[in-house]
């Protein structure tokens, strides 16, 4: 039986879908130009891990651009960072286990239709895409080259941006590969935090001013994540709830350790159900709050897990069973920060959403 963390009624029959990716995209017996980079060869435990994962269930990593990674999802031929960022996402695209991945880079500067439309020319038509929202319109203040704030940003929450440098590249550019696009809101200022009800309202009609992504594509939402734990305390979460259920977005699960743990996430996920789950599993609370320096320090090249946390990959296993027990998608994209290699922490969750769950 299916672990049931929201007393939803049964759930509809699952898509019967299958993983095997497109031909076109296996690797050809050709010569190897410099500029290819390939998938490493796939034993069947990986393969038949993969088939027994609900469908709806979706793991990746937040970005594809690593050499470490080599042996692991590409080939031990000889890769760089560039080349990675260039040419590599056909390849992460091929590993079973990998149906989704992250786009960041879109947070420091808009992209364009056509780079969304290049992506999306180089994965398979059941893979997704989790893309975040430009820094341009959620952050509170604009920002320096070191991250400091200079100045309050006249284009918070501005929704005529939001559409015209998100929104609607992304949906011209991804079409159906749209899994969730993500306002994420960064840190924000001490007074602003003073008045999260008036920013509220201001999210409410940014959220009411974007395009229908749910209504336009197969799998896609609009998901918020926050920065700030005042968000989650109990005058505003409710509210907050409010405000995402009334407009069909939905709340990322942002695992950070400037955030509460996932356990204190999770009520506001509950509130807005029936729906998605997303969440960005971001860094290990083993760092603090401001250790994304030290887990890459630490972490670097990311090609093994250095610090299991146990109790976050014991809950999202249990939280997305759940979610897609009861015919919901759930979308986990994971960083090399959390435990040292996404990849990996990702085969550890599908171990564990492989797994008959526990009685009780």
């Amino acid at each position: 039986m299916q672990d049931d963390l929201f007393g939803t009624p049964p759930a509809p029959p699952l898509p019967q879908t299958t993983i095997p990716r497109d031909e076109a995209l296996l690797p050809a017996t050709v010569r190897r130009r410099s500029s290819d980079v390939q998938p490493v060869a796939m034993d069947e435990s990986t393969r038949t891990l993969a088939a027994r994962l609900n469908p709806r269930i979706r793991l990746g990593a937040s970005t594809w651009s690593y050499p470490g990674w080599a042996g692991i999802v590409w080939d031990e031929g000889p890769t760089s960072e560039a080349l990675l960022a260039k040419n590599g996402l056909t390849a992460y695209a091929q590993h079973p286990l990998l149906r989704c991945v992250g786009i960041d880079r879109s947070f420091y500067r808009p992209l364009t239709e056509g780079q969304y439309a290049r992506y999306a020319g180089q994965v398979p038509d059941d893979f997704r895409f989790v893309v975040k929202a430009p820094a341009l319109v959620t952050d509170a203040l604009v920002r320096g080259e070191q991250g400091q704030g200079r100045q309050p940003n006249t284009a918070f929450l501005d929704p005529v941006l939001a559409t015209q440098e998100f929104i609607t590249p992304a949906l011209a550019g991804l079409g159906d590969k749209v899994g969730a696009l993500v306002f994420q809101l960064s840190p924000l200022p001490f007074s602003q935090l003073q008045r999260l009800p008036l920013l509220l309202e201001r999210l409410r009609a940014l959220l009411r001013a974007l395009p229908d992504v749910r209504g336009a594509t197969p799998d896609g939402v609009v998901a918020v994540e926050v920065r700030d734990p005042e968000w989650l305390s109990p005058a505003i979460a409710p509210q907050l709830a409010a405000v995402l259920k009334e407009t069909g977005a939905t709340y990322c699960l942002g695992l950070h350790a400037k955030m509460p743990r996932l356990a204190e996430q999770l009520p506001l996920l509950r509130a807005l159900w029936p729906g998605p789950m997303v969440c960005r599993w971001n860094l290990n609370p083993l760092h603090g709050a401001y250790g994304y320096e030290d887990a890459q320090r630490s972490y670097e090249p990311y090609d093994r897990i250095h610090d299991v946390d146990a109790e976050t990959r014991a809950l999202i296993v249990r939280t997305v069973r759940g979610v897609t027990g009861a015919g919901q998608n759930a979308y986990v994209t994971i960083s090399n920060k959390a435990e040292g290699c996404a990849p990996l922490s990702a085969r550890a969750l599908a171990e564990g959403l492989a797994t008959a769950p526990v009685a009780g």
